[in-house]
Order: C-alpha cells, then structure tokens, then sequence
C-alpha cells in the first residue's frame, strides 16, 4: 500500500501539501502561485499533470490562491465546504461546475478508496476544517489555522500514523514583538492559531508512542522560529516520558516555510 505524505510549504506565506496513494495524488490547500507550486511539485518528482484533486481548507489566500489556476489548467476537482467554496469567490472564476465538489463539513465522505473526516476548527474563516485522511489501516491528521483543539477534535484525530499540527507561535515573543494589541488578541484566541505549548500540550494527550510522525507547520514568521517550535514541543512530549532522538516513540519535524519536507510513507 502507498500512502505518502510531504508538505510542499508552510506558514502565512503560503500553505501547501502532497498526499499520494496507489489510486489518487492530490494536495490539500494550494496557497501559493500556479506557477510556484508547480515547481515545488516537480522539486518531488511529481508532474502537476498527474494530480487528482485539491481539498481545501479555508478561503484564505495562504491556503488558496492558486486553487482556481491549477484546477483550471489541469482539470481538477476541488473539495471544499459551501461556505469556504462561496467565499474563494473569484479564484474560482470560469471554473466549471463539474469540478467543484461541496461536502458537510459534519459528516466523513469517501473519494475514490480513502475516507476523508473533515475537522471542524476554530478560526476567522467562513467555516475552516482540517482533515482526517485514512487509507487502508493508516491514518494522517492535518489541524492548521485553529485556536483550539477542543475533545470532539482530538477524538477525530486521536490514533493518526502522521500529525501535521500547526504550532504558529511562542507566546513571549507575540507578547513582546511588534504586531499591533488588536492582532496580538487575535492570533492568541480561541479563533487564532495555536502556540507552540498548546500543540504539545495537545500532543501529550494523543501520541501512543508507537512511532507516529509529528510535523510541526504554519509557523509564524515574526513570532517564532522552527529551533525554538521544536524544542518547547520537545522538551513538553519529553517530560511526559516520550522518547524522540531515537525514534522509540515519535519523530518529531518542522515544516520548512518555503521548501518541501522529505516525502513520508507510511
């Protein structure tokens, strides 16, 4: 069975991830160019042409301003709710109905054999989900763009082989950086991103410690770095007795900003 995983880009600059099966290649948001996505896919080995589909999250342009190009160029579906796909309004411009795929943002739907459960998240979209992705008896998590992960949330997701968890920023240096008070507030509520400590938090209430890979994504630009995202979640996964540098337990990354992580089969 071939299920693999690769975050293509991360972070307020533009959001994009590969998932490939025996039956599908699709990504989940394409919030870059047309043109730079493109690159970044053939940067993996993967012609654009080959791509199935695109499973959008929210209607924002980091997560989808290339959504409408690629999907006219090379004639894809997009997956997305009512909502977010009436609110990317022109992006989706002299695409045709065809292509355009609406599901409940409440209940699972299949695509092809893989089972998608949309995750309801917390944030100042229209209505953002993430998604939970199972294929054969595996199982990737995807939660960005949320300010909190509430029980029903961690049940959806609880048990993946792959979490692509959003750990946007360390809470001092938003504090004590430059943004303006008003989204300072907006980026530490529960309709905002989460911090570095809550993602661990979070963490230490799902993780088996049966070698599940953590990625760690959309970290913020300004109010954190991958060095200090990494060693708060860490250091928090440690002191609850996870084992990382061996790989015993987990594996523990960081999506880089603007390049590819190695592809993760799993």
């Amino acid at each position: 069975m071939n299920f693999r995983f690769c975050s293509l880009a991360s972070g307020s600059s533009g959001n994009c991830l590969y998932i490939e099966t025996n039956t599908s290649k699709f990504l989940i948001d394409a919030g870059l160019s047309g043109k730079r996505i493109e690159i970044l896919l053939k940067g993996i080995g993967v012609s654009p042409d080959e791509l199935d589909a695109i499973f959008v999250t929210h209607e924002h342009s980091d997560h989808s301003a290339g959504v409408g190009v690629l999907a006219r160029r090379y004639d894809l579906k997009v997956f997305g709710n009512e909502n977010t796909i009436m609110s990317m309004g022109k992006k989706l411009d002299k695409l045709f109905e065809k292509n355009i795929e609406i599901f409940s943002s409440e209940k699972s739907f299949e695509y092809r054999d893989i089972l998608f459960t949309p995750i309801p998240l917390f944030h100042d979209a229209s209505e953002a989900v993430g998604y939970s992705i199972e294929y054969g008896n595996k199982k990737i998590s995807i939660v960005t763009d949320t300010g909190w992960i509430s029980n029903p949330m961690k049940d959806i997701i609880r048990n993946s082989d792959i979490y692509y968890i959003e750990a946007n920023h360390d809470e001092d240096m938003l504090k004590n950086g430059f943004y303006p008070w008003p989204l300072k507030q907006r980026i530490l509520s529960t309709r905002g991103h989460l911090s570095n400590e809550h993602t661990a938090n979070v963490l230490t209430e799902l993780l088996n410690g049966k070698n599940e890979t953590v990625i760690l994504g959309h970290l913020s630009k300004d109010n954190n770095t991958p060095d200090i995202a990494y060693e708060t979640v860490a250091k928090i996964l440690k002191d609850h007795k996870y084992k990382i540098e061996d790989s015993k337990d987990l594996i523990l990354k960081v999506a880089p900003r603007y390049e590819p992580t190695d592809i993760i089969e799993i």
